[in-house]
């Protein structure tokens, strides 16, 4: 479609950035919607509008700039401190529907062109959060009778569809993975923290986690480039699509591919937590970031709240292993889009993103 003008809303988190980078490489006008301006490598020249998604009277006061929109990537969430205790708190659902209806209002209303939503979901419409799930979890499958901001939003944008015409695409993607810092569910940086700070301790690369666990990554890029494939694709309207890198991984196996990537040596395991390992030792962190000359950011600013999801990534203080929640990706495949990445590549990439940006020091 020519002429598209694409809102992303939540443009300085994984997908949001992400998105902003194919939609511009796509050739469409870009508004990047989030608090703080996303780091895009793109040439190209897009806006960038700062809001605060829960203030509705800002997100109105945004119409004039809207009434171009005919597509939208909606990528924000809203996590409550410690990460996963709000996946079942009702104030952390209703955030997210509000976040979501503050800016769809506005939309709906100014902009006549507006025919395509993509937003997004994940393993936790199957349960997966609060129960075993079936292997491989399909899109088919009834809704699982649990509370949970994705069927708010989903609700919320099945009934405005039906009375304003547009189209929509929801995804469910497995772990997220991209350069981005100070997030609430990205353990790149995380990970390429610790390995600098173990370093600096004269410690080797320990993995810190429990039990063996197989599991799925799914890189930014594949999310990205999937939804500028459904934004104007018939095969895609009203759909829902896992999305994972087409493989599965287990993080020993990818941890002496990443120490290469890091310059670090692999030690033993060493079962620590990381969401209180990285805190403690803010001040060598502060150390780091000098001796080498890093981007000034204190550790908080570089885990956001990803520090406390390693818990689930390497399943912390486990001796068994948790139910597997492995996610079908056929549909989408069968639908058209088969493109796929290496998890082992697609990790190390972007840990030496993290380098060149400065976020993470070069250890060689």
């Amino acid at each position: 479609m020519a002429n598209r003008t694409v809102l992303v809303v939540g443009a300085s988190g994984l997908v949001g950035t992400a998105a902003v980078e194919a939609f511009l490489e796509a050739g469409d006008n870009v508004i990047a919607l989030s608090r703080r301006e996303p780091e895009i490598d793109s040439p190209r020249a897009y806006t960038h509008v700062s809001v605060d998604l829960t203030d509705s009277t800002a997100c109105r006061n945004l119409a004039p700039q809207l009434t171009e929109v005919t597509h939208v990537v909606y990528a924000a969430v809203f996590e409550l401190p410690g990460l996963m205790p709000g996946w079942t708190d009702e104030r952390q659902m209703q955030t997210n529907l509000a976040m979501m209806s503050n800016i769809m209002e506005p939309v709906l209303q100014h902009a006549k062109g507006f025919c395509h939503i993509s937003f997004l979901q994940g393993t936790k419409a199957y349960g997966a959060h609060l129960h075993a799930i079936r292997i491989p979890a399909r899109e088919r499958y009834p809704r699982d009778d649990h509370a949970n901001f994705y069927w708010l939003q989903e609700d919320y944008i099945r009934d405005k569809a039906r009375g304003h015409g547009f189209a929509f695409t929801i995804w469910r993607p497995q772990l997220i993975v991209g350069p981005n810092y100070g997030v609430v569910m990205n353990p790149l940086p995380v990970i390429g923290a610790y390995a600098a700070i173990r370093h600096a301790e004269g410690k080797p690369f320990s993995y810190p986690g429990g039990a063996r666990w197989v599991w799925q990554a799914t890189d930014t890029r594949i999310i990205a480039e999937a939804m500028e494939w459904a934004a104007d694709n018939t095969v895609a309207r009203n759909e829902t699509y896992n999305i994972t890198n087409g493989e599965v991984f287990e993080w020993r196996d990818l941890w002496p591919v990443m120490a290469r990537t890091l310059g670090v040596e692999v030690g033993p395991d060493e079962p620590l937590s990381l969401s209180t390992y990285l805190p403690e030792r803010a001040a060598l962190w502060n150390h780091i970031v000098a001796t080498h000359s890093l981007r000034p950011l204190s550790i908080e600013q570089v885990c956001g709240e990803s520090h406390h999801y390693t818990k689930v990534c390497f399943v912390e203080g486990a001796n068994e292993s948790p139910n597997p929640k492995l996610v079908s990706t056929v549909k989408l495949r069968q639908a058209g889009f088969a493109r796929a990445y290496d998890t082992e590549e697609s990790m190390c990439h972007w840990l030496a993103v993290l380098q060149q940006r400065k976020v993470l020091p070069v250890l060689k």
